[in-house]
């Protein structure tokens, strides 16, 4: 029998949700709002002062109009009369500028959080695309379910999730995150409203995945969850040196669901590509569920740009690799310090100053993952702007189901570099041109530097996402690698 929200405001022991009456059996309306059982007064108008809107990364820095959605009807009533394009946008922690619109319209989601329905029979929890991922867990944990795919941070919208078709951890075993949405619905701005799935438009379900909120409004979803029966983590961390044994222990372990590693981007010599590989399995002994605390902990400040540099970064990542005093060590964590280890710590953006940080992220296929690995880091090392941030995982073979999403099989590395006036962005431009080199492709959810060259390669299919665009929606990512040639919708 489904799960169903009946009367007042379901509340994830963080901010209330508020919860709509949901009759079992009954399908999910496409085009009625949902009948919202607490007393409300009406929907403000949209307020034009609400603060600037940020990536994570906090590059770029433009300016727009920010309008918050709360209903799932506001949208398109909400650009009536506008001629400004517009964006939907979640929690920002895209890195780059796929989530900005320089002068134009943000669509703000975070309003839109309802929990609609879920059955718990078969794991699919029904929702509006603002509410986060953090709120799903709340509700999920102690119920027994966990999210299918999940990236280094909770806080991202169920929609955003959608929309950069995310990936976790388990991409070996798991796919990406959109291979756990059965359905959802899309809105464009001239009104229609269309079911997509894998049978119900499933063109506008392939370009919606991993399309970057150009193709409409996601106003809901169904998410596949998993089962679990603690919120423990059996893991295993093994030191590892050099990208050969990198890849013999991704081989030994490859029945493992979650795998990553922590990679030594700074160091030379022996030290070279020097890691912590980790591993991780849900707990199979039952133990308490419950919601996690809200973190308690924020980086107070923008820290000096001189702050994070060769030098304490290369400290950093010696004091990292050598705190695990064994070469291997296993033990029991809660689930929050495997999956979320950055999260404890709310504005940690703040570290790389106030110019901001950008992510360079690959994904190189298995026919030169090795060679192009080893050439990047060799490449990064010897630029001297180290990061202490650099993540090294393998994607599996399970295809993606968005038009343009990012994994491909084979090795994925990501970095976070700090913002240094002529250092980082001719750094990124050689390391675009290497991914190119060996066959890889850059991650757009997390890039403020690809070039319309780069992008126009790594995603051959971007001319046919673009009929699928809807023609009030752009980003400033989207101008840039497009520039605005061959990217009109015609449908």
């Amino acid at each position: 029998m489904p799960f169903v929200f009946s009367r007042g405001i379901f509340s994830t022991g963080k901010r209330p949700i508020l919860a709509t009456r949901y009759s079992i059996g009954m399908p999910l309306s496409s085009t009625a709002e949902p009948e919202v059982l607490t007393t409300t007064a009406a929907t403000p108008e949209p307020n034009p002062a609400t603060p600037r809107f940020e990536s994570w990364g906090r590059y770029p820095k433009y300016g727009a109009k920010v309008v918050p959605l709360t209903w799932r009807s506001d949208f398109p009533a909400v650009l009536d009369g506008s001629h400004d394009s517009a964006l939907p946008v979640g929690l920002g922690r895209s890195y780059g500028d796929v989530c900005l619109l320089k002068d134009g319209t943000l669509l703000q989601t975070t309003g839109m959080n309802r929990l609609i329905d879920f059955n718990p029979e078969t794991g699919i929890l029904t929702a509006e695309s603002g509410i986060s991922l953090a709120q799903v867990l709340d509700f999920a944990v102690p119920r027994g379910f966990f999210l299918p795919v999940t990236p280094g941070t909770k806080y991202v919208t169920l929609g955003g999730a959608i929309a950069n078709d995310i990936h976790g951890k388990n991409h070996e075993v798991a796919g990406s995150f959109g291979n756990h949405v059965p359905r959802f619905e899309l809105v464009r701005s001239d009104g229609t409203r269309r079911l997509c799935s894998r049978t119900e438009n499933p063109d506008w379900y392939s370009a919606t995945i991993g399309g970057m909120g150009l193709t409409g409004l996601i106003t809901w979803a169904q998410l596949r969850l998993r089962p679990i029966v603690s919120r423990n983590i059996d893991y295993e961390g093994i030191q590892f040196h050099g990208i050969d044994e990198f890849l013999d222990l991704k081989q030994q372990y490859s029945n493992v669901e979650y795998t990553v590693s922590w990679v030594d981007c700074a160091s030379t010599g022996k030290n070279f590509a020097r890691g912590i590989f980790m591993l991780g399995q849900h707990s199979s002994i039952p133990g308490e569920l419950k919601p996690s605390p809200e973190p308690k902990l924020v980086f107070p400040f923008d820290a000096p740009g001189f702050a994070l540099n060769h030098t304490t970064v290369s400290l950093f990542n010696s004091v990292f690799f050598h705190k695990q005093m064994k070469p291997r060590v296993k033990t029991l964590q809660d689930y929050e310090p495997f999956f979320y280890p950055l999260d404890k710590v709310l504005h940690w953006n703040r570290m790389y100053g106030k110019r901001g940080l950008v992510q360079f992220q690959y994904a190189i296929p298995w026919e030169h993952a090795k060679e192009g690995t080893i050439a990047i880091l060799s490449e990064i090392a010897k630029s001297g702007l180290a990061s202490f941030l650099a993540v090294l995982k393998a994607f599996g073979d399970i295809p993606s189901l968005g038009m343009m999403s990012f994994p491909q099989a084979g090795i994925m590395l990501a970095l976070d570099f700090p913002i240094k006036p002529g250092v980082t962005f001719p750094l990124l431009q050689r390391l675009g041109d290497m991914t190119l080199e060996y066959g890889g492709r850059l991650y757009p959810a997390k890039d403020a530097a690809m070039t319309a060259p780069q992008f126009q390669t790594f995603y051959p299919e971007w001319q046919r996402f673009a009929r699928f665009r809807d023609p009030m929606l752009t980003s400033s990512f989207w101008e840039r690698v497009t520039d605005s040639t061959g990217a009109k919708s015609i449908l």
